[in-house]
């Protein structure tokens, strides 16, 4: 391949739905035991070093990104994992606001400061290592609904939903407002080795929305609004980052919400053609390669996939190509690989 030159402006092009001078990749999250290896180098425990072993951590990972044909490096650091008694979402464990009480002494207040003293460095040794001509993309992790879970849970949010009403509207607020604080903050002291901001939040599964549709439009999507204005402030675009079938709810998180480009997408739901054809002339769409295809097809019918993807995703702006999820420990790196390549082929790279 030739010397790639990375340039942000193609991703924030994507996600502003224009064209772009060259189809841009994005990922929203890759495992940085899929990048070891294919780095052929560990570093991830480098992480756990001191000062010097962290920013190489960082050279490596922003390193990654540019041998792979982006522009861009995807970073983000999640909201969930400084909150006090969190892990109801991914740990399956009970949450710790069960009540009224439980909900007023909790310490929403000091979260923010929590937040930066745990991940300001991390962002400040993404701004030293960033290869020349790349940007990040991501920002605070989290949207509003996984964080109402992680510290509530599913099942007894539900329970509050028919119980306490009021509890149940404050708990949305509540996140909403504690998100966008630190948002204000990121962007006034990160926002300048950002291109895109994104959240990623789990709306659905295969056939519907996991609350109510009225229930997301009355408490999810004016929070969404609240830090979508936040960024547009700043002159970033937003991304959406939410699994499942939402297609009910879409029409209104763009208009409401006003979000920018949106990722993630499953065949079993609907095949990315059917993102395009349906909100291509809307916002920007990011994805398309299903992630079962990447997990286990071979190379050749990875190739075969990828190659139908880009054809339909012509004359279509605002198109960024990756999985329509993410990459953890389990795709095999071949896969990614072969999708990988194939798009840069398509480049002419």
């Amino acid at each position: 391949m030739n010397e790639f030159q990375p340039d942000y402006r193609n991703l924030v092009l994507a996600a502003t739905n224009q064209s772009t001078p060259r189809l841009p990749l994005y990922e929203h999250i890759i495992s940085e035991n899929v990048m070891e290896e294919i780095l052929g180098r560990p570093f991830a425990d480098l992480y756990k070093g001191d000062c010097a072993d962290r920013r190489e951590f960082f050279r490596s990972y922003t390193d990654f990104f540019l041998r792979m044909g982006y522009d861009t490096v995807s970073f983000e650091r999640c909201i969930g994992a400084v909150m006090p008694g969190s892990g109801a979402l991914g740990g399956h464990q009970p949450g710790v606001i069960k009540t009224r009480e439980d909900f007023e002494g909790y310490p929403w207040e000091s979260i923010p400061d929590m937040y930066f003293n745990a991940y300001g460095p991390d962002f400040e040794l993404l701004r030293k290592t960033m290869p020349p001509g790349m940007k990040a993309v991501g920002g605070p992790g989290n949207g509003v609904f996984e964080l109402v879970q992680d510290v509530v849970g599913f099942e007894q949010l539900c329970y509050i939903r028919i119980d306490d009403p009021d509890l149940y509207t404050d708990l949305f607020a509540a996140v909403g407002h504690m998100m966008e604080t630190i948002w204000r903050r990121f962007l006034k002291e990160y926002g300048d080795i950002y291109a895109v901001c994104r959240f990623g939040d789990d709306l659905g599964f295969k056939t519907a929305t996991l609350l109510p549709p009225q229930d997301i439009s009355m408490h999810i999507v004016p929070q969404y609004k609240r830090i979508v204005d936040t960024v547009h402030a700043y002159g970033k675009p937003f991304l959406l980052h939410s699994c499942g079938n939402i297609f009910e709810l879409m029409d209104e998180i763009i208009a409401v919400a006003k979000i920018d480009a949106k990722h993630s997408n499953e065949d079993a739901i609907a095949p990315f053609s059917t993102w395009l054809e349906r909100y291509g002339h809307l916002i920007g769409n990011f994805g398309g390669v299903d992630m079962d295809v990447i997990c286990q097809y071979d190379e050749k019918t990875i190739r075969e996939y990828v190659r139908d993807v880009l054809r339909y995703s012509q004359g279509w702006d605002g198109v960024a190509i990756g999985t329509g999820n993410s990459v953890p420990d389990y795709v095999p790196a071949s896969g990614y690989l072969a999708m990988i390549e194939t798009v840069r082929e398509f480049r002419g790279e």
